[in-house]
């Protein structure tokens, strides 16, 4: 989700019969009729269909028409069913990107157990050029993407400062494990990108991003 979708969802939920009916779908072991959670929370079924139709826009839950493993084929309408889109949504201000990490480290240990560290490094820096090709592929621009990542890029001059560490909690733990894995992310995806006037740097400042990237020196 970007973090627009992020904050939608996060509007969608503020209603507490909607949340409910949300948890309610996400804990079924099984695609949900809008009968079954009318009848599960006491709703009528038009009022529950609102909200879960409402959850679908969302994005928090997807939705298609299936027929009940108890009912015989052609027999009766095919119900509607809801279910959990994705693997939930999760907010934080300033915006955070831990799954990343998580799954780089993961990658990196399945990669290489006895040198984590060095594989992890590797996996960082490509998965910040597959980003970065996107970007350069798809003509997009690079600091309106880092700003959907959640580096609150600010650009002054020929300088792009990043205001937020999406890696805050894990890098007051680990500073130099995921200060160096950041910097090598942003470092492939600065190159694949294509933006060569750029380099990023670490330059930890304190409530900001370890990284900053600066305009490349005139030789």
């Amino acid at each position: 989700m970007s973090t627009g979708e992020r904050w939608n969802a996060m509007a969608a939920l503020v209603d507490r019969s909607r949340r409910a009916l949300y948890d309610y779908v996400c804990r079924a072991d099984h695609p949900v009729t809008r009968e079954e959670a009318a009848e599960a929370h006491g709703m009528s079924r038009n009022l529950t269909a609102f909200h879960l139709d409402k959850l679908v826009e969302s994005g928090l839950l997807r939705t298609r028409y299936e027929t009940p493993a108890d009912q015989p084929r052609g027999r009766g309408r095919t119900p509607k069913v809801y279910e959990a889109a994705g693997d939930g949504v999760a907010i934080t201000v300033p915006e955070r990107r831990y799954e990343l990490i998580a799954e780089i480290l993961a990658d990196a240990v399945a990669d290489d157990p006895h040198d984590a560290p060095e594989a992890a490094r590797r996996h960082a820096r490509q998965r910040g050029r597959d980003i970065g090709a996107r970007v350069r592929d798809a003509g997009e621009d690079l600091v309106a993407v880092l700003a959907g990542l959640g580096f609150e890029p600010e650009t002054l001059g020929d300088q792009v400062l990043l205001r937020n560490c999406p890696f805050h909690a894990l890098a007051s733990r680990q500073t130099a494990l995921v200060c160096g894995l950041n910097h090598a992310f942003l470092t492939g995806m600065v190159d694949a990108a294509g933006r060569a006037d750029l380099l990023p740097r670490l330059a930890p400042r304190p409530g900001a991003c370890c990284v900053r990237l600066d305009a490349v020196p005139e030789r």
